[in-house]
């Protein structure tokens, strides 16, 4: 591994004759399994064996996370690191980061436990209901799990047992949300979860009966109109920001045509691998997040054309079948916080304010356009994988013919 990186003997000696040898290489190969150029291979290295002396490991020794930042204010200092100059305030945290994550790596790094509430018992029994019995995805899972450990480490802050807890400490954590003037379709969400994980606790005997039922969101009118998307001039413009040849806008390109032509949610955009498209059929394969279930598009030739490009020029050169991966070292696959913040950057370049401005602006978008052409909110819901029109009913099968109609109209002006 070295050898890759040094030429100089006396470097390479030095490297090689450094303690804790064998978890310093075993991090320097993982990170280059993880696609980090030569550059920052050097730079962990380098960091690895100034704390391996700064500290004077040793086999098996373990380091607090308070050692690893005394020991980079000692390299940060003139001559810390066979330089007369004192390291930049940058340079000193990238030391302690590139060390707290090979330490971690190793096993070595001495980490406080973090405070968790006193229901995990409770909250694990409710996760496997809602796996097991319920069937739900794994984004529906996640969600609620989120909602529900972070209610429950405020209530332990407040001393308050799940036992005891009553509806005026579900109301105060409501009127939280309502505080922090989120919308009402999110206030709505929090306090259906928690509803559920109620209505689960009283059958099971741990909180007292009824709380669910009193558990009230702010009024919600479902006939009202949809959030505001993009209107097509907007999405034009957005997609313009990515008409580049540098990797970035290569890749964004391709992801801005999905969530445009097809309306995915971002989960189902991170979801995509190279086996979904069917170069010969002309289909893209969307498992739908929700539900789990696989949906059938018609792979038009605007979205083929920005997709075959990311894959020839912009997509690394990776054995992860992912279709969308990040660009810069350790490369992995996209998560959904990265498909927002590519929307949204790209949003901001344009100077679009005051509307929602996420991935699930563009599938309003796409929702309003289809309307607009004369599309049923039946047929708008089949094409973006809603279970009906109030996303309640079944899934509705339609006819792939009738699919390329609508990515037609859909992609009217971007190809």
């Amino acid at each position: 591994m070295f050898e890759t990186l040094f030429t100089r003997p006396g470097i390479l000696g030095r490297y090689r004759a450094a303690p804790l040898l064998d978890e310093r290489l075993s991090y320097l190969e993982h990170c280059v399994r993880g696609g980090a150029p030569r550059s920052t291979l050097q730079m962990i290295a380098a960091h690895q064996v100034s704390l391996v002396r700064l500290l004077d490991l040793h086999e098996g020794e373990r380091v607090s996370v308070t050692r690893v930042t005394a020991a980079a204010d000692r390299w940060s200092r003139p001559g810390g690191r066979q330089s007369s100059r004192p390291a930049s305030p940058k340079a000193r945290q990238g030391f302690i980061a590139h060390a707290e994550r090979w330490l971690r790596f190793a096993g070595l790094l001495d980490e406080p436990a973090k405070a968790r509430h006193a229901h995990a018992g409770e909250v694990a029994a409710f996760e496997a209901w809602m796996r097991d019995e319920r069937g739900l995805s794994e984004a529906t899972v996640f969600c609620r799990l989120y909602v529900i450990d972070r209610f429950l480490d405020r209530l332990d802050r407040r001393g308050v047992a799940l036992a005891e807890v009553g509806i005026a400490d579900i109301d105060r954590e409501v009127a939280r949300w309502n505080a922090r003037d989120c919308s009402r379709i999110t206030i709505l969400s929090y306090a259906e979860r928690l509803r559920t994980f109620f209505r689960f606790a009283e059958r099971r005997g741990w909180c007292t009966p009824g709380l669910a039922d009193g558990i009230m969101p702010a009024q919600f009118h479902p006939g009202k109109p949809l959030p505001k998307g993009l209107d097509r001039d907007e999405v034009l413009r957005l997609l313009a920001t990515s008409e580049g040849d540098r990797p970035a806008d290569v890749r964004d390109r391709a992801i801005l045509m999905v969530l445009v032509a097809y309306g995915l949610r971002s989960g189902e955009v991170i979801g995509l691998r190279l086996d979904d498209l069917d170069w010969t059929k002309e289909i893209l394969r969307v498992r739908l997040s929700k539900s789990g279930r696989t949906h059938l598009y018609p792979l038009s030739r605007g979205v083929g054309q920005a997709i075959l490009r990311y894959v020839r020029d912009g997509r690394p050169r990776r054995p992860e079948r992912t279709l969308f991966l990040t660009l810069n070292a350790p490369i992995r696959p996209m998560t959904r916080s990265a498909i927002g913040h590519v929307v949204r950057s790209r949003l901001d370049r344009i100077g679009i304010t005051g509307k929602r401005r996420g991935p699930h602006a563009l599938r309003h978008g796409t929702a309003q356009h289809l309307l607009d052409h004369g599309l049923s909110m039946k047929e708008v819901g089949d094409y973006l994988g809603h279970r009906g029109i109030r996303a309640t009913s079944e899934y509705a099968r339609v006819r792939l013919g009738a699919l390329r109609e609508v990515a037609d109209i859909d992609l009217e002006g971007l190809t």
